[in-house]
């Protein structure tokens, strides 16, 4: 181990020094900036005006990728010390149920039961007093805490791994999880680093009855394996800085983030296990989603289980509003049944909005009249057995469930939260981030079933909070008056325009986003956006490049033009 720190402190105090190098060319480009905007204050004539325009492309390059190569170093920085802590810490501590934790100062925590609590009753707030001042007393804690404070009225965003929180603050703040996440308490929970491959048992097969001393046959078992990867779950909540300067006691402070942190990723990974859309967009692959896949998806792992068409077998509808009492309920239970038993592992659980829930709690009402059957249906189904989750973000009349077991859901790295009072400085707000890593799939999708009591089909995609930090699409691009071929389309990158009277063309590219960067070039010669070039007449195409950035994404869009030579 002791060769492995010694190997990261060289790579991080080379790296350091490589961004050293790189701060210090700062300067230069401010005074490269002063000089172009001089020139550009003194250019007089079309010919000085273009030149100017040439170079302020050009800068803009050059400080866009001066810019991206000090990011990327912080980043690899940032990524080495994570490993070195990581390789220098003391092995983490052991937790029992809820936070029994046990660290260097020998603070013992009581037995408490988070995930039992009642939510008006925040998880820190729950230890004991003399648990929670020892705690907040900690060095770590206490560090971190008050590193907090002092970032409030700093003008630059905090960088990297600054304020990771303490290791005693994550395990409280993970248990936490299963308050606000319900569908964590139904699924299977893994903690793996990085990605992974996870070994799953395939079709089971039957075992054989023989004569007591005769030969035992061999079973063929088949094993399969699921990749997952680790993909980030994040926001940032603005806070108001009055209300730092109000909240005094760090058993507060401290109690206010385990339960902001702990709600904000709750609710996004319990819509990712239920609609994920998989690491085409960079998330788990949630239950509906891999329900309504229709044909194998292109670049299905040769390793995994077989691909099984379910999106008419486990997608159902039936017509709630023209069946009552013991009809409803009996479709219901054949819809239900669509689950592949034969994997059960547990008890299944039901998700659905509170109005779906109180329509299945009236049709109770005409089914029997002893009251038995309608009181036992808060919590759980006592016909089709399971317990219900209420999610709001799920469609009207619309239930998902099944064996939560046979869905894999992989945590992986340790929550962070991180703060700025840059980005928010007129508001006088103080920015906190938190985020989390983690991935998930339906390992045996069979397992589950998507119905729609309304008779109308089953919604299999919803929205997500837009990812607009990084969206690099553009929603419009022209070239003069000339026409692309195809029509512009922001998922289509290459175009092609032949013309054969333009001597010269407007460019004009209007991205998504206001905040990302735009780099055009003609035929290898940089061009402002909003700028016109003189197009080439050799009947060749020549290629426009725009390069849209925005936070860690990029498109590049081609257009091939041909202007046919007089």
């Amino acid at each position: 181990m002791a060769l492995k720190q010694i190997m990261l402190r060289k790579q991080i105090e080379k790296k350091r020094a490589e961004l050293a190098a790189l701060i210090e060319k700062d300067e230069d480009f401010k005074k490269r900036e002063a000089e172009i905007e001089a020139s550009i204050d003194e250019a007089q004539t079309d010919e000085e005006q273009a030149a100017v325009a040439e170079a302020v492309a050009a800068f803009e390059a050059e400080k866009e990728q001066h810019d991206a190569d000090k990011e990327g170093l912080q980043n690899e920085i940032d990524g080495l010390e994570a490993d070195l802590a990581e390789a220098e810490a003391e092995p983490a501590p052991v937790v029992e149920r809820g936070v029994k934790i046990k660290n260097e100062r020998k603070i013992e925590m009581v037995d408490v039961n988070i995930r039992a609590l009642p939510a008006r009753v925040r998880a820190f707030d729950a230890l004991p007093l003399q648990t929670r001042e020892d705690i907040v007393k900690r060095e770590d804690v206490k560090n971190f805490l008050d590193k907090l404070r002092s970032y409030k009225g700093q003008s630059r965003a905090i960088q990297g791994g600054d304020l990771e929180i303490p290791v005693v603050f994550m395990e409280l703040i993970s248990e936490n999880l299963y308050r606000y996440s319900k569908l964590l308490n139904r699924v299977r929970v893994r903690s793996v680093r990085g990605e992974a491959r996870q070994t799953i048992a395939g079709t089971v097969p039957e075992a054989i009855w023989t004569e007591m001393c005769g030969a035992i046959n061999e079973l063929s078992f088949q094993f399969n394996q699921v990749t997952l990867d680790g993909y980030k779950v994040a926001g940032y909540v603005p806070v108001c800085n009055s209300l730092l300067e109000d909240t005094v006691s760090n058993l507060d402070l401290a109690s206010w983030i385990v339960e902001m942190i702990s709600e904000s990723i709750g609710l996004a990974e319990d819509k990712a296990i239920l609609y994920g859309k998989g690491s085409a967009a960079h998330m788990p692959q949630g239950i509906v989603t891999r329900l309504a896949q229709s044909s194998q998806p292109a670049g299905y792992p040769a390793n995994a289980p077989a691909w099984v068409d379910l999106h008419e077998t486990n997608i159902i509808k039936i017509n709630g509003a023209s069946l009552t009492g013991a009809e409803f309920w009996s479709q219901l239970m054949l819809a239900a049944g669509a689950t592949f038993t034969r994997y059960n592992r547990g008890t299944m659980f039901w998700a659905m909005n509170s109005k779906t829930y109180a329509q299945l709690r009236s049709k109770l009402i005409t089914f029997t009249a002893s009251g038995d059957v309608v009181a036992n249906l808060y919590g759980s189904l006592p016909i089709i057995t399971g317990d219900v989750d209420v999610l709001e973000f799920i469609p009207d009349g619309d239930i998902i469930g099944g064996y939560g077991d046979l869905y894999l859901w992989a945590d992986r790295a340790s929550i962070q939260i991180e703060s700025s009072e840059h980005v928010q400085f007129l508001q006088d707000n103080t920015v906190f981030r938190g985020k989390a890593r983690a991935d998930g799939m339906p390992i045996i999708p069979g397992a589950f079933v998507a119905i729609n009591i309304n008779n109308t089909e089953v919604t299999t995609a919803v929205d997500f909070a837009a990812d607009t930090a990084n969206d690099a699409d553009l929603t419009a691009l022209a070239v003069g008056t000339n026409t692309l071929s195809p029509s512009f389309d922001p998922e289509v990158l290459t175009y092609s325009i032949a013309t054969a009277n333009a001597d010269t063309a407007k460019i004009e590219a209007t991205t998504a986003q206001a905040g990302a960067s735009v780099a055009i070039s003609y035929n290898g010669a940089n061009v402002r956006n909003g700028g016109t070039v003189t197009l080439l007449k050799d009947s060749t195409a020549h290629p426009l490049t725009v390069t849209v950035k925005n936070g860690n994404a990029v498109k590049v869009y081609t257009v091939n033009i041909t202007r046919a030579g007089e």
